[in-house]
């Protein structure tokens, strides 16, 4: 007697061959989909939300892209993962990361389809992995003790990360905003220090970067435009504490000064709790909450600066920017730090917009190699270190394994491939060229897209970060990992609503 099925009527399954064919063909269509974002030439994507107001979104932020879709493909679902967590550890190499998972798993499909079974690719794609990251690290250079030199390598990483994007015409000049910006954090990653207001109108060029705060907000009337010397007081407080605020509260009274008499002791209230703020000795007053009439006048009278509903960021900043806590009640001292805002300006919010993720982006990776300082060249170089490096493995290992370090290796040329195809060149002819120039000594040759052919990386400035890359490489080999593990895909039956009528 055959055993009926297990599952609710809605539940399904795929399983073996069929499970694995729907996980990997998930996950190339969302490596498919982002492959053409990557590179200096790479195009741009635009989002449509279906929601209120249609919003239109124009990127070539991989994770933003994938951020955006809305995915049943549980594989693809892991390779959106692994971007959004490339986005949130480094910010840069989103695209990357799932392009070369995607390959991984291309590599794979053709494996699994010769009959070599998937805990056989993994051990090699681990192998390859370790082997692929020691070539990098024999390669890395680390100028942290120089520290003209160290600069001049944040910049030439920082330009080339913006290269990509959309400030890649001003390249020279945001690189220069971001190395300035991450400088002032002295080590920090923090990177809410930055605050980066936008401002459309003008063009991208005419952006700037302030060595301060700024709160875009108005000044109460009567009160001092400019303060030097300012000591400022940071507060989330309700300045109308003592209005009676009770629902449906009544109060009745019997003659006009009564209700006179409950006014005055109101604003006396008031006037207190002002004083209170006066009294230590600030000229700058700026709350989160709303500043009424009545303490404005009072400021102005006292000659102080007050700023009302400054937003719960811009506090919050305020108080990173000063070093000083947010006082609700007002016993507390201020020291000073560092902080700086950069002011975009762009035609349009849409340009706006993908300006700012192309800044976040460069923003991260430098905040990330001031900490750890290692630098490789770029423009394809990596890849073709490892790939030689994971190619020598592969014949000195016995056994199925080492077609899967063979194929780990054709998985990472893939990488330079798609930047030449991306910027129309001949990727075939461009790739044999660097694999040949890579079986010299020292050898320093990339893809030059902007002359479409190998130039050399480290007369060019094409650098980047040691930490993006590895880990691109480490977060790639363990989600197609993953997704090779699998052998059965169960689609739970949906929960019913209860009917309650």
């Amino acid at each position: 007697m055959g055993v009926k099925n297990i599952f609710k009527d809605e539940a399904s399954e795929e399983k073996g061959e069929r499970a694995r064919m729907v996980s990997f063909v998930g996950a190339m269509a969302i490596a498919d989909l982002v492959k053409a974002t990557l590179g200096p030439k790479g195009m741009d994507k635009i989002l449509q939300s279906t929601g209120r107001g249609r919003e239109v979104t124009v990127t070539n932020d991989g994770a933003t892209i994938l951020k955006s879709l809305h995915i049943d493909n549980p594989a693809a679902k892991v390779l959106v993962d692994i971007s959004k967590v490339q986005d949130d550890e480094v910010g840069d190499g989103t695209t990357s990361v799932v392009v070369l998972a995607g390959e991984l798993l291309r590599e794979a499909e053709k494996l699994v389809a010769a009959k070599i079974h998937p805990m056989t690719i993994i051990s090699g794609f681990r192998m390859a992995a370790e082997c692929a990251c020691n070539a990098l690290l024999k390669k890395v250079m680390d100028n942290k003790e120089d520290s003209e030199k160290f600069k001049s390598d944040l910049m030439k990483i920082a330009k080339t990360t913006l290269s990509s994007k959309i400030l890649s015409q001003d390249k020279e000049h945001f690189a220069q905003l971001a190395v300035d910006a991450v400088m002032r954090l002295k080590g920090s990653t923090n990177l809410e220090s930055i605050q980066i207001i936008k401002k459309p109108g003008g063009s991208l060029r005419d952006s700037f970067l302030d060595e301060g705060f700024i709160l875009d907000k108005k000044i109460g009337i009567g009160q001092p435009k400019r303060i030097e010397n300012a000591k400022i007081l940071v507060a989330n407080t309700a300045m109308d504490t003592d209005k009676v605020k009770i629902y449906g509260a009544r109060v009745r009274v019997d003659s006009m000064s009564k209700a006179a008499e409950i006014e005055g002791a109101k604003k006396q209230k008031m006037r207190e709790k002002v004083q209170k703020i006066i009294g230590h000795g600030i000229n700058c007053f700026v709350n989160r909450q709303r500043i009424y009439n009545f303490p404005q006048e009072l400021f102005a009278d006292a000659g102080i600066l007050a700023i009302e509903h400054a937003d719960f960021d811009g506090i919050e900043r305020l108080g990173l920017v000063t070093g000083g806590e947010i006082a609700s009640t007002f016993d507390n001292r201020s020291h000073f730090s560092l902080a700086c805002t950069i002011v975009l300006r762009g035609a349009s919010h849409h340009v706006l917009d993908e300006a700012e993720r192309s800044l976040h982006d460069a923003l991260c990776v430098l905040s990330q190699t001031v900490n750890d300082s290692r630098v490789l060249l770029g423009g394809g170089w990596p890849e073709m270190v490892m790939a030689k490096e994971v190619d020598e493995l592969a014949r000195k290992t016995p056994g199925k394994r080492s077609h899967a370090i063979d194929a780990f290796s054709r998985a990472l040329i893939a990488i330079p491939t798609t930047i030449a195809d991306n910027a129309g060149l001949d990727s075939a002819e461009l790739v044999a060229q660097l694999c040949a120039e890579h079986q010299k000594e020292g050898c320093t040759a990339g893809i030059d897209v902007i002359t479409g052919s190998v130039g050399n990386m480290a007369e060019l400035g094409i650098y980047e970060a040691f930490k993006v890359k590895q880990a691109v490489l480490l977060s790639a080999t363990e989600a197609s990992e993953m997704i090779l593990r699998v052998d059965e895909i169960i689609t739970c039956a949906p929960r019913k609503r209860e009917d309650r009528m």
